[in-house]
């Protein structure tokens, strides 16, 4: 089994990020005792698409460093470009896990995101041509 030290890294984090917004979205919905849906809550609602942006936003990213590392991928660019995915999450998910968080912090963090997600694109493309 090879060793996968920046994926598994980048995977801890955002799994980290993602338990973060699932407690937020748990505690609103005790709050408010709401078993489905956001019922009309505002701030419930803010932490579902938070936390489904996550869900959509992750796997992919996680998915593509992963390939890249297990077909031996340049270590350097890789973590660089997992930091600048991560980074994303992190500045997206304050946003919408935090209340009053300015606005301006959802699109720099996906801003982030994407860059990190198209980023890993390319490397994975100049992994399977060059190697």
């Amino acid at each position: 089994m090879p060793d996968l030290p920046l994926t598994s890294l980048a995977a801890l984090l955002n799994g980290a990020i993602f338990f973060g917004l699932t407690l937020k979205v748990i505690r609103l919905r005790r709050r408010d005792g709401v078993v489905l849906g956001d019922n009309g809550d505002r701030a419930l609602m803010k932490a579902i698409r938070g936390q489904a942006n996550a869900a959509e936003q992750m796997p992919l990213g996680l998915i593509l460093g992963l390939l890249i590392e297990l077909q031996g991928g340049p270590a350097g660019p890789l973590a660089s470009a997992l930091a600048a995915f991560t980074l994303g999450r992190l500045i997206h998910g304050a946003y919408f896990g935090i209340h009053g968080t300015p606005w301006r912090l959802r699109f720099y963090g996906m801003f982030l995101t994407m860059a990190g997600q198209v980023t890993l694109a390319a490397l994975l493309v100049w992994t399977i041509v060059v190697t």
